[in-house]
């Protein structure tokens, strides 16, 4: 009876939202044969003589509570795929499903009802916030736009944000300028954080920090992942993170995904040639002998 009542109030809350509830069987999200194409032109009429196929038939499902790593090198398509599952890049052809609901990939506005519920952290945190806006309003427009928090609490709100992220209240009175690129990528994670979504796109999210900086903001995404059972689809070349974080592996090369995997079946086994290279490429640490 206890387990029905809970169910309910859970469907009731998502009702009001306008959001389906989320089931353990279920993707949050899935594509099918997604392709993603740029048209080359050429000529004094433009003419389009070929396309850049920067996604090329790509299938992929993120569960709840899922870390999904996607690797290739640099020039593969990630991020465009990133890009293309929440609708900034629109695909060209292919199916994609949020929350079980088949997207219109014709229709720019298709993905408008579910920004909430899936949020992206972009590589260069320097250039991912508005210079003009106080911390405050970086925070709060995202909250005012899908009206989930009355203005009166909005303070309050942007405050517990940064207090999830490690950063003090003051900070609400500032420009993102006053930031090291660190904390500035943190602000992008609170941001991301207001609207209290599902699943978040990391793209690239520590390539552009210092070294020293980048364990403390993969620890914080994996602290918050916990909190809010928040699901990661984490885009990067980095191997070792992969490795120490994921759940699933899908190792992506010229648009398309070669290999997918359990992380530690695929890195203990790669099948496809181009991951045993990605891998073989890895800086390792090892013992030397030296000769006197």
């Amino acid at each position: 009876m206890e387990q029905n009542t809970k169910n309910t109030a859970l469907r009731a809350v998502d009702e009001d939202f306008n959001r389906l509830p989320p089931t353990v069987y279920r993707p949050l999200l899935s594509a099918k044969h997604l392709r993603t194409y740029f048209p080359v032109t050429s000529g004094f009429w433009q003419r389009v003589t070929d396309h850049v196929r920067a996604v090329d038939g790509v299938s992929i499902d993120v569960h709840p509570g899922e870390i999904v790593a996607l690797v290739g090198e640099s020039g593969c398509g990630k991020s465009t795929l990133g890009f293309s599952l929440l609708g900034l890049t629109p695909p060209t052809s292919g199916t994609l499903e949020l929350l079980g609901n088949t997207i219109d990939l014709t229709d720019p506005a298709a993905w408008k009802r579910y920004r909430r519920d899936f949020q992206i952290v972009f590589q260069d945190p320097h250039t991912s916030l508005n210079p003009r806006l106080t911390v405050f309003e970086l925070l709060t427009e995202p909250m005012r736009v899908h009206n989930i928090v009355p203005p009166s609490e909005l303070r309050a709100a942007a405050a517990n944000l940064l207090k999830q992220v490690g950063l003090p209240e003051d900070a609400l009175n500032r420009f993102p300028h006053a930031f090291s690129g660190g904390q500035r990528q943190r602000l992008c994670i609170a941001r991301a954080l207001s609207l209290r979504p599902k699943l978040i796109v990391c793209d690239e999210v520590v390539s552009a920090l210092d070294v020293s900086v980048q364990a403390q903001i993969v620890n914080l995404l994996l602290e918050l992942k916990k909190t809010h059972g928040l699901a990661l689809l984490f885009i990067t070349h980095d191997l070792s993170l992969v490795h120490a974080i994921a759940d699933r592996v899908l190792v992506m090369n010229a648009g398309k995904i070669v290999e997918e995997g359990a992380a530690a079946e695929l890195f203990a086994h790669p099948k496809d040639d181009y991951t045993r290279t990605l891998l073989a490429a890895v800086p390792r640490m090892e013992r030397r002998t030296v000769v006197r």
